[in-house]
């Protein structure tokens, strides 16, 4: 049931719908995540607002910060290490000239602090143990 936000400032128009799925892919392949329970959210900003230690972008220059919520404990080291490397590299490839202080985050948050419909990951995870 992840959970992604990129907020992105470019020059050049970006097709949010292909982002979307490139990210989504990699949140399947690269983490194990369902499909299905994928969440993407994308907000442009103008590349005016954007700010790196202090000083706007420069001309063709572009900025992200993707984060993504996963499960604490659902993933190894190694596999988030894939998943950051593969979305850096993706984000670079749909924007011009990417900044290199652009940041991919994941956050884990406990089972018991976060789900959805209404049942946190940690209920989910009981009830099915007593299958």
């Amino acid at each position: 049931m992840p959970y992604l936000k990129l907020a992105y400032a470019s020059p050049d128009a970006v097709v949010t719908a292909d982002l979307a799925a490139t990210l989504t892919a990699h949140t399947v392949d690269l983490l194990g995540k369902k499909r299905e329970l994928t969440v993407v959210a994308i907000e442009p900003l103008p590349v005016e607002a954007w700010f790196v230690g202090g000083t706007a972008l420069g001309a063709g220059e572009s900025g992200v910060v993707l984060e993504i919520r996963i499960t604490e404990g659902t993933n190894t080291k190694a596999q988030k290490a894939a998943f950051i490397r593969a979305a850096f590299d993706a984000l670079a490839s749909a924007l011009p000239g990417l900044h290199p202080a652009s940041y991919v985050t994941i956050h884990e948050p406990p089972a018991d602090a976060w789900g959805y419909s209404g049942e946190t990951q940690e209920y989910r995870f009981i009830r099915n143990q007593m299958l």
